[in-house]
């Protein structure tokens, strides 16, 4: 057994995972306070990440001063996406709303690829060094950067929802709609502030794994890749988002390892999460973390 490529992978799947608990909590925080399951969440990545690139080689702007100026795009660009497109579906089936959600997903890869080509943009150097040396692994600093990101968001968003106004009517509109609505929440207000942070959370994670992969239409499959942990933790769990996104960061990286030490298919690293999914729906549906509905006939 390769011990050192062991630990290495298990390091990074625990780094990916944070990313991927970042990302998963954005699902949740739509789900919690609208019902509804964002399937373009995988293209608020891609497009924060485009347009954090288009700011650095294009309008030549530091990276310091475009990757703020790409989080407020995203604020704006979420809010008007859930003003202009998902209030009017405010009371219809959830089907159909859901199925909006995909016909975003596949407009905003046809308008990417449209504006930038298919092909992958790398990102301009924006670190002096690419990688770190810790405890003798070698880890790339935009990981590192979006560990530490991933972590202040965690914490921040635990603040958030116990002690914000914002947070807590949210927090009430999740439970019941309608006695927040009573109670004088404005209902709107949350549904636009949830897609205003969950487009910006998720325009961060495509930036930073933009920076390590260059910026492609296979960003937008990162969103399916975190679906699974938002299952295994919980739909409707922020804590089961960060545990959920931590396994599967660490469940597909060891799958790397089995397979390419023992198995050689070439593809479990990829398929693994899918597999974990498939294993969640059976035993447990509601998550680790989720809320058991129960329904009487």
């Amino acid at each position: 057994m390769n011990t050192d490529l062991l630990i290495q992978l298990t390091v990074n799947g625990i780094i990916i995972g944070t990313l991927y608990g970042v990302v998963a909590m954005c699902f949740v925080l739509i789900y919690k306070s609208t019902q509804i399951v964002n399937f373009a969440q995988g293209e608020f990545l891609l497009i924060g990440a485009w347009t954090c690139w288009w700011l650095l080689t294009s309008m030549k702007v530091p990276f310091w001063l475009g990757f703020p100026i790409t989080l407020a795009f995203m604020a704006v660009f979420g809010i008007l996406l859930q003003v202009l497109v998902l209030r009017p579906m405010i009371g219809e089936p959830i089907i159909s709303v859901i199925m909006v959600t995909i016909g975003l997903s596949i407009f905003f890869q046809a308008m990417m690829k449209w504006m930038f080509g298919v092909w992958t943009a790398p990102y301009p150097e924006v670190f002096a060094s690419k990688s770190m040396n810790i405890l003798g692994l070698n880890v790339q600093t935009p990981y590192i950067m979006s560990m530490l990101i991933s972590l202040v968001i965690m914490a921040g968003f635990a603040w958030f929802f116990k002690f914000s106004r914002m947070g807590l009517a949210m927090r009430a509109t999740a439970f019941n709609q309608q006695v927040a609505q009573s109670l004088g929440i404005s209902v709107k207000t949350v549904f636009a502030a949830a897609w205003a942070i969950s487009a910006v959370v998720s325009a961060l994670a495509g930036v930073v794994v933009g920076m390590v992969n260059g910026v492609s239409q296979a960003l937008s499959f990162f969103g399916i890749k975190v679906f699974p942990a938002v299952i295994l933790g919980g739909l409707d769990s922020i804590i089961g988002a960060i545990v959920g996104g931590l396994i599967i960061g660490v469940l597909e990286n060891l799958a790397e390892f089995v397979d390419s030490q023992y198995l050689n298919w070439g593809n479990l690293y990829t398929v693994a999460p899918f597999y974990a999914l498939i294993v969640i729906l059976m035993i447990k549906p509601y998550g680790l973390f989720g809320t058991k509905q129960i329904e009487r006939i």
